[in-house]
C-alpha cells in the first residue's frame, strides 16, 4: 500500500515558518502575514509566485494613493513582500520603481514637563504605577517594560536589561532609586503568586527560542518569571501547555489614557510619552547626547538628536521681543 504524501504546506504557512526560522519577532511575523494576505487578496487571490514587480508596485501605490497610509506603514507593507519573495519563494525582487511612496510628514515627538510627568504618573494606580514609573524612568518603551523576566532587574547594580529590544539588540538602561522600595515589594508578591501556581500544578512561563527544550526546567524557576505577570492563567486546550504571559499592553495604555485626561492635560500623550520625555530631560539636565543614545538603544545618534529640538526652552531658546528688550551685542 502506497503510503500517504502529506500536502505541501500552504504559503502563509510557509512565510511563518522562515520567519520563526530567522528569530523574528512574534510581532513582526503576523505583521509579514498579514501583509503578504492583503497583496493576495488585493490581486484576486492571485498566487504570489504568478507576480512580481509590477503587482507589487501596483500594491503599494494603491496603500498611498487609496488608502493614504503612512509612510511607516507602506514600508511595513513593502518589508513584508520583500521578506516573502526573497526568503519564501525564493525570487528575490529587483528595484521597484514607479511607486507611489506616502508622504513622511516631518514631526517632532511630544514630550511633557517635568510636572506634567508627575501629575499622569500620581494618578496611575498599583501595577499601573509602577510600569509607568519604569517607563520614564529608564525610557523603556512599553513592550520591553512588560517582558522584563525577574532576571533582568539587577538591584546590585542599580540597572534594568533590556532584552531582545527593537532590532533584535540587549541594552542596560537606569534602575531609578525611587522605584526600587515599591518594585522591590511588587516582586515579593509576584514570587507568592509564582509560588501558589506551582503548587496547583502551574507556573510556567514562556521563553523564547529553544531555551524551554535547551534548559528543562528554566521556564518554572524563579528567574524566568515576567515581572508584570497577568491576572489570569492560560491554557493551550490542543497542545496542553500553559501558564501566565505578561499584563497585555492595551490595558497600560488604557490605564495611562486615562490618567492624561485626569490630570488635564491639553497635549496627547501615550505610553511612548515618557520615553521621549526621558529623554529630553537628560538632554535638559545637560547629559551626553551618546550617554543618552545608549540608554535608548538607537543605532544612530541622529535619532537621538531629535530630542534636542524639542527641549523645553522653545524657539531654540531665543528670548522673544515681547518679554521685554533682548541684551545689547557687545561691539
Amino acid at each position: 500500500m502506497t503510503p500517504t504524501v502529506p500536502p505541501p504546506p500552504k504559503l502563509l504557512d510557509r512565510l511563518r515558518a522562515a520567519c520563526r526560522v530567522r528569530h523574528l519577532s512574534p510581532r513582526t511575523e503576523d505583521a509579514y502575514h498579514d501583509w503578504s494576505k492583503r497583496f493576495i487578496l488585493f490581486h484576486g487571490k492571485r498566487h504570489p509566485d504568478t507576480m512580481a514587480e509590477p503587482e507589487v508596485n501596483q500594491f503599494l501605490t494603491h496603500l498611498a494613493v487609496d488608502r493614504t497610509v503612512a509612510a511607516s506603514t507602506q514600508n511595513q507593507a513593502l518589508a513584508a513582500l520583500l521578506f516573502l519573495y526573497d526568503a519564501v519563494l525564493g525570487r528575490p525582487l529587483d528595484r521597484l520603481g514607479g511607486v507611489i511612496r506616502a508622504n513622511r510628514p516631518a514631526r517632532l515627538p511630544t514630550v511633557l514637563t517635568v510636572d506634567e510627568v508627575r501629575a499622569v504618573l500620581g494618578r496611575l494606580d498599583g501595577t499601573y504605577r509602577l510600569i509607568g514609573d519604569l517607563m520614564y524612568g529608564g525610557g523603556l518603551r512599553l513592550l520591553e517594560c512588560l517582558r522584563l523576566r525577574v532576571k533582568d532587574v539587577d538591584f546590585g547594580a542599580g540597572q534594568v536589561v533590556v532584552r531582545h529590544g527593537k532590532g533584535g539588540k540587549d541594552r542596560r538602561t537606569v534602575l531609578p532609586e525611587a522605584v526600587r522600595p515599591a518594585l522591590a515589594g511588587h516582586l515579593g508578591r509576584v514570587r507568592g503568586l509564582h509560588a501558589a501556581d506551582l503548587a496547583a500544578g502551574w507556573g510556567r512561563v514562556w521563553l523564547p527560542d529553544a531555551l524551554g527544550r535547551k534548559y528543562r526546567h528554566a521556564a518554572a524557576e524563579w528567574a524566568w518569571q515576567w515581572v508584570f505577570p497577568a491576572a489570569r492563567r492560560w491554557r493551550n486546550k490542543q497542545t496542553g501547555a500553559e501558564g501566565r504571559h505578561h499584563t497585555h499592553e492595551t490595558a497600560v495604555m488604557r490605564a495611562v489614557a486615562a490618567a492624561v485626561r485626569a490630570a488635564g492635560l491639553a497635549k496627547r500623550a501615550t505610553s511612548h510619552t515618557f520615553r521621549h520625555s526621558f529623554a529630553t530631560h537628560l538632554i535638559e539636565a545637560g547629559y551626553d547626547i551618546r550617554t543618552v543614545q545608549e540608554l535608548l538603544g538607537h543605532a544612530d545618534v541622529s535619532t537621538t538628536m531629535i530630542y534636542c529640538h524639542v527641549l523645553n526652552r522653545g524657539g531654540r531658546g531665543v528670548r522673544s521681543p515681547l518679554d521685554g528688550p533682548a541684551p545689547r551685542c557687545p561691539h
